[in-house]
């Protein structure tokens, strides 16, 4: 090999492997870092682009979850309202079968009566309050409520309103009715009857759909587990093994570094040939 103070083949060898050296820790160091062996995309383009995608699904998924637990939460407070109000229902019928005893005296009809409108005002007073972020579906107003579904926003669940208010179609009580006769409870008796089965029927139905909902949220929530655990499959780092690759680079930097250092003494040797004697 030729000897020159001009190139230094060794020390260029030496230099071009610590350079490689550097470049490899500095790699591994920032998949420490980041816990990521596909940051972006300049790390594997084609499995980058299959991770973005699914955190695109992700995202999306995190919308239809928001939106079915605010469905969820919509069925709980109508179903509790429905509860209340069919528990009252059950009440009103025992006021008027009472205001059924012909040897009832004036004043204890005139009491059933009054604890009969009592129970009515406060099926009014639920039903205007049984609604959560400005939906109610027991007030009859507005059409059903839909939610997403999936990612695409393709399909939808939904909840369907229904009036429970008194006078409509589920309910027919009027909100002023009364029971001061045995003729008039009588009247009321077999509307009440007709209510309570709208009612638990109903009910019933927004059960059904309560529960649709709560399943397909649970099948949303264990489907983004799913697509994040397939990402973090596809670009997060293995640390116990960048751990061992991030010790053996550093052992290569400083041998690299002392081999630089020898190559570049190497030219040295020259100026022992041009010694006197």
């Amino acid at each position: 090999m030729t000897i020159s103070v001009h190139t230094n083949k060794s020390a260029l060898t030496a230099l071009q492997n610590l350079n490689k050296t550097n470049t490899d820790l500095a790699s591994v160091q920032n998949r420490v870092n980041t816990g990521l062996k596909i940051g972006n995309a300049k790390d594997n383009a084609a499995v980058w682009a299959i991770a973005q995608g699914q955190r695109a699904d992700i995202g999306a998924l995190g919308a239809v979850k928001m939106s079915l637990e605010r469905a969820t939460s919509i069925s709980e407070v109508a179903m509790t309202a429905g509860d209340t109000i069919s528990n009252l229902l059950v009440e009103l019928k025992e006021k008027v079968v009472a205001s059924m005893d012909t040897s009832l005296d004036a004043a204890s009809r005139t009491a059933l009566d009054s604890d009969f409108k009592a129970i009515l005002r406060q099926i009014t007073q639920v039903v205007s309050n049984s609604a959560f972020d400005g939906a109610n579906l027991f007030s009859g107003s507005g059409g059903n409520i839909q939610f997403l579904a999936n990612a695409e926003a393709t399909t939808r669940l939904t909840l369907s309103t229904r009036t429970l208010a008194l006078g409509g179609s589920n309910i027919t009580i009027p909100a002023n009715a009364a029971i001061t006769t045995v003729t008039i409870a009588t009247t009321v008796l077999a509307r009440l009857d007709a209510s309570i089965s709208n009612v638990n029927q109903a009910l019933g139905n927004l059960g059904s759909q309560a529960k649709q909902v709560e399943a397909h949220l649970s099948f949303v929530s264990k489907l983004t587990d799913v697509l994040e655990a397939g990402v973090g499959n596809l670009v997060d780092a293995d640390l116990a093994k960048e751990s061992a690759r991030l010790q053996a680079l550093q052992v290569q930097q400083q041998l690299g570094a002392q081999a630089l250092s020898i190559a570049n003494s190497a030219p040295q040797i020259i100026l022992q040939l041009f010694r006197g004697g």
